[in-house]
């Protein structure tokens, strides 16, 4: 296939990150038919087809509006000026990232044992099917992030100057899915139980993050466990940009970037040397 690269047998942990973005810029073409064949094919056997990924997110709001803002009446302890933003909204903004972290590492978990002609294909650059996942997946968390930005001003409240930060802010989550994704994809052929052990993780990460309830509701010694959850600081730096119109806290955004970096690196270097173990497996 032209335009690939090879994968030497030994991978240097240094090397792990500039190959995938070499791989990335030699194998443009092939990622760019991969997202969008990622997609489609969600919305492949539906009538409204794209339109779904409007509307989902849509009607999360709408339903954690009413049942837990006006049945409820659950308060999140913040406003914008003098009106208290509805609680399905503070949620959505939170949910969304959770779910953007959910589907990328349940649906990478088995993306390799799915496709396994490309396994077979020693010249197919493997690395862009978790890759692709990923991409999918941000532009899934754009779309609801539209939706959630309409729905504000609907609402009567409008989208803080600080709302230009959100690339910023969902950075450190985008590089730390991407580890993540590389390793669970890797594990998935070598361990087929992970899609059930993903599941409970992922419901202890969103019930063991601030997504539900504010930091401060917890006893202040068990406040600073919440930061070990990868999402904490990024549902409450995405709350402060979007919603309380506030600078995010750079000092924990940074602890978030490094960490996810080195998770980026070591999920890279993982996925690089285990790859040609995949055929042998399948």
């Amino acid at each position: 296939m032209r335009g690939t690269i090879p994968v030497p047998v030994i991978v240097r942990f240094s090397a792990a990150l500039p190959m995938l973005a070499r791989s990335v810029l030699i194998n443009g073409f092939i990622l760019r038919s991969l997202v969008r064949n990622e997609i489609l094919a969600r919305y492949s056997k539906t009538m409204l087809g794209v339109v779904w990924s409007l509307i989902n997110p849509l009607v999360m709001i709408l339903i954690y509006s009413f049942v837990f803002g006006m049945i409820f009446e659950v308060r999140f302890g913040r406003s914008a000026g003098t009106t208290e933003i509805p609680y399905g909204i503070v949620l959505f903004s939170g949910l969304l990232l959770h779910v953007f972290l959910a589907e990328t590492l349940m649906r990478a978990q088995g993306i390799i044992l799915d496709n396994p002609n490309y396994v077979k294909r020693v010249i197919f650059p493997l690395e862009m099917l978790p890759l692709s996942i990923l991409l999918a997946n941000v532009i899934q968390a754009g779309i609801a992030l539209l939706v959630l930005m309409a729905v504000i001003l609907i609402a009567g409240f409008p989208i803080p100057l600080t709302a230009l930060l959100l690339p910023v802010v969902w950075a450190p989550l985008v590089l730390i899915t991407l580890g993540l994704a590389m390793i669970v994809a890797s594990l998935g052929v070598f361990v087929r139980d992970i899609s059930q052990v993903l599941g409970f993780l992922m419901t202890i990460l969103m019930f063991g993050s601030s997504i539900l309830f504010p930091a401060d509701m917890l006893p202040e010694a068990l406040r600073p466990w919440l930061l070990l959850n990868p999402l904490t600081i990024i549902v409450d730096q995405t709350r402060a940009v979007l919603l309380w119109g506030e600078m995010p806290n750079w000092r924990l955004l940074g602890y978030h970037a490094v960490v996810s970096a080195a998770v980026a690196w070591i999920g890279c270097w993982w996925f690089l040397r285990t790859r040609r173990g995949f055929a042998d497996v399948m």
